[in-house]
């Protein structure tokens, strides 16, 4: 079975995503307590881990560079499970390999990255060699569905949040594998046309990727500064 999918996300009033476009706080509101609730939120959900695609897990690890490991001799092909040493999971899913790690967790999290079967064995030497979880999600990493269902009989992952970016978001929403969505909307603006939103699928004009989904509401909760929590069950 695979795990219960919380898309966790905050945003602007518009559903703008880069914090440092938002209009600033109204006098007197501390902009760092308004940001810490997103942290203090999730914690509330006692999930298993979080996920992330490669440009968002990119901007939390780094850039590490890339190195040249010798395989030897062992099947890479087949899905790895390193020692998690007790610690929750960060998910990356990341198709053609191209993140590097140089370390085993992401802000102490075992780091797990969903990959394609295109990549390299050299690659999944050095995912080895860093003591990166790995699992194949399809010929093209598309399988979504099933890379999910590993993480939850391979892995025995219950509760997973979905942290973005846009584009991770919007294909979850389109395999209709997002079971609550949890926003926090941050009391600022952003305004511009392009600007990432929570969901952005990249598909043809005459998709929906939402159809056949309803939200149902859940809760609304103020929290201090003027920022507003709201859940929805996502419907199917």
């Amino acid at each position: 079975m695979r795990p219960k999918i919380i898309c966790h996300m905050i945003s602007s009033i518009d559903g703008r995503l880069f914090p440092d476009r938002w209009t600033a706080p109204a006098d007197g509101i501390n902009a760092t307590i308004l940001r810490s609730h997103y942290d203090q939120v999730a914690e509330r959900f006692d999930s298993d881990g979080w996920i992330v695609g490669r440009k968002t897990m990119e901007e939390i690890i780094g850039d590490n560079p890339s190195r040249i490991v010798n395989p030897a001799g062992v099947n890479l092909r087949i899905n790895h499970i390193a020692d998690r040493k007790g610690h929750d999971v960060a998910v990356a899913i990341d198709p053609q390999g191209k993140l590097h790690y140089g370390q085993d967790n992401a802000g102490g999290d075992h780091i797990i990255t969903v990959l394609s079967e295109k990549v390299s064995d050299s690659y999944l030497a050095e995912l080895r060699e860093d003591g990166v979880s790995y699992l194949f999600a399809g010929p093209d990493g598309s399988d979504l569905r099933g890379a999910l269902e590993t993480l939850g009989e391979g892995f025995g992952l219950k509760t997973l949040l979905l942290e973005g970016g846009a584009r991770i978001n919007g294909a979850f929403l389109k395999e209709g594998l997002i079971d609550e969505i949890s926003l926090l909307v941050y009391p600022g603006i952003d305004g511009l046309t392009g600007v990432p939103t929570i969901f952005e699928y990249a598909g043809g004009e005459d998709e929906q990727p939402a159809a056949g989904q309803s939200l149902r509401h859940l809760a609304t909760e103020p929290l201090e500064g003027g920022m507003v929590w709201l859940r929805y069950r996502v419907e199917k």
